[in-house]
């Protein structure tokens, strides 16, 4: 008997290359700026003055264009052919950070005959799926470059595992299987490799003496520690290996941790996606390539497809951390940006607290799959089902933003567009995580959490369905070409 392998489907394979070229927030968003060229978006400086652009030709009606902040955030935007007292913003919103160990300041650690790596967790992350696992570093780098004054940054992706975080045999802990408890200060600080004289290249040697002979020369003058006496000699020469700069050209960084296991497709049908980062990189994939569909790869819209509203997409960084950074959700990106555009003379014929009225977001994040293991954790009536569609987010308590009237629009474009629904809810004896859309309803949007299932989330390692990336891509186009048609049909004050 023999059976046929089913057919993974498009979108799901082109998650994979996106996830793995993304370790990083600053590599997502490059990786996400590389589809939207491609597709004709054009770049707006973040410092730039947007009114001075649109009357300068820079932006024009029909116009696709995008800007980054802090390099881990971006915000892509199409500028409608027409402006009418109808026009406002619908904007799809999601995350490109993930739970993370980062590289401290002050990194440098021996113990046990053992070179370590000082690190800090980043985020809620499930950290026991952490240990044992091939670990890679990525992030971005500033380093000297041309004249004495000259900076530059530079994104940095060891794909090699250069780090791992052992567990302690069984033997040595009979009760380990109990309850895995560990001291996250003590516990679970990653080896990067021995402290053997030997094993470290010369140039690892030659580095260390480089940094004393620094130390020494600034001690003289101030009593700050040079950078490179901050990081071992062995991390320092990996990093500069990788740029193709010399270690004392590196003035700083911003280093991660993570996975170096590829995405792949699992199940004995091929319908899982596993890998780290769905969480929320699965929104940002599909956001950009809603947006993508939405208008095409042409230079301008056409007139054939043409909606009153900027369609848009932004992806904030920190979320994991509460989103109180310049570069997230709680930040003036998404406000500067539609009060600038708004208040171009002879352009939109409304003011900013009309425009807003007239605008719409979607808060997108992942959402919780039933666990097999633990059904029990989830309240009977809600418990989404990997590729059965999108998941409505709700909660009175409003840790999510969705309510009937902000989820009619959302019930809507998915009926037009044949797409499967799901509802989660918390159980009440259950605390609820949060997203981004609270911090941006309040700055006056209609706003609805959705996401897709996804189990084992916040692990290094978390599984998705492969049909649900198509549901979330199909929803954003029709979000963007149908949502004034469908805004018409429920008139709330």
């Amino acid at each position: 008997m023999s059976t046929q392998k089913a057919v993974t489907p498009a979108k799901a394979m082109a998650f994979l290359r996106f996830v793995d070229a993304s370790p990083t927030p600053f590599h997502a968003v490059h990786t996400a700026v590389s589809h939207l060229s491609q597709a004709g978006f054009k770049p707006i400086s973040a410092r730039a003055d947007l009114q001075s652009a649109f009357k300068s030709g820079e932006i024009v009606p029909g116009g696709k264009y995008y800007l980054t902040r802090n390099q881990s955030s971006l915000l892509a935007f199409v500028v409608p052919r027409k402006m009418t007292r109808k026009t406002g913003f619908t904007v799809v919103a999601g995350h490109t950070d993930s739970p993370c160990l980062k590289i401290r300041p002050v990194s440098k650690k021996e113990k046990a005959g053992y070179v370590m790596v000082n690190t800090e967790t980043y985020g809620g992350g499930a950290w026991p799926s952490w240990y044992d696992r091939d670990l890679g570093l990525a992030g971005r780098v500033i380093v000297k470059e041309g004249g004495e004054d000259q900076f530059v940054t530079k994104l940095i992706h060891i794909q090699r595992p250069i780090l791992r975080i052992p567990t302690l045999a069984i033997h040595l802990d009979r009760s380990i299987n109990d309850a895995f408890k560990f001291n996250k200060e003590t516990e679970f600080q990653p080896v990067l490799g021995l402290v053997n004289k030997q094993l470290n290249s010369s140039a690892a040697t030659e580095l260390n003496g480089t940094a004393a002979e620094t130390e020494g020369a600034e001690s003289e003058a101030t009593v700050s520690p040079s950078f490179t006496s901050k990081h071992h000699s062995m991390l320092m020469q990996a990093v500069a290996e990788e740029l193709d700069v010399k270690p004392e050209d590196i003035f700083d960084f911003e280093l991660s941790l993570f996975d170096t296991q590829k995405a792949t497709i699992g199940g004995i049908n091929g319908e899982f996606i596993h890998t780290a980062r769905l969480d929320n990189l699965m929104t940002c994939f599909c956001a950009v390539d809603g947006l993508i569909e939405s208008v095409g790869k042409a230079e301008l819209t056409s007139d054939a497809d043409d909606q009153e509203h900027f369609r848009t997409i932004v992806l904030f960084d920190n979320e994991e951390v509460g989103s109180v950074s310049y570069q997230g959700a709680e930040s003036d990106l998404l406000p500067s940006f539609m009060e600038q555009m708004t208040s171009i003379e002879d352009f939109i014929p409304a003011n900013y607290g009309q425009v807003l009225r007239n605008s719409f977001l979607i808060s997108c994040d992942m959402a919780h799959a039933v666990n097999p293991l633990y059904e029990g954790k989830y309240q009977d009536q809600h418990k989404p089902q990997l590729n059965g569609g999108v998941v409505i987010k709700m909660n009175a308590n409003q840790r999510y933003t969705s309510n009937p009237a902000t989820t009619f629009a959302l019930r809507r474009l998915a009926e037009m567009a044949g797409i499967p629904i799901q509802e989660f809810e918390v159980r009440n004896d259950s605390s609820c995580g949060s997203t981004i859309g609270p911090a941006l309803s309040v700055k006056g949007f209609r706003t609805v959490d959705i996401g897709i299932p996804q189990l084992s989330m916040h692990s290094i390692r978390e599984t998705c369905g492969t049909k649900d990336p198509e549901y979330l891509i199909d929803l954003f186009k029709h979000f963007f070409k149908h949502f004034t048609q469908v805004d018409s049909q429920l008139q709330l004050d």
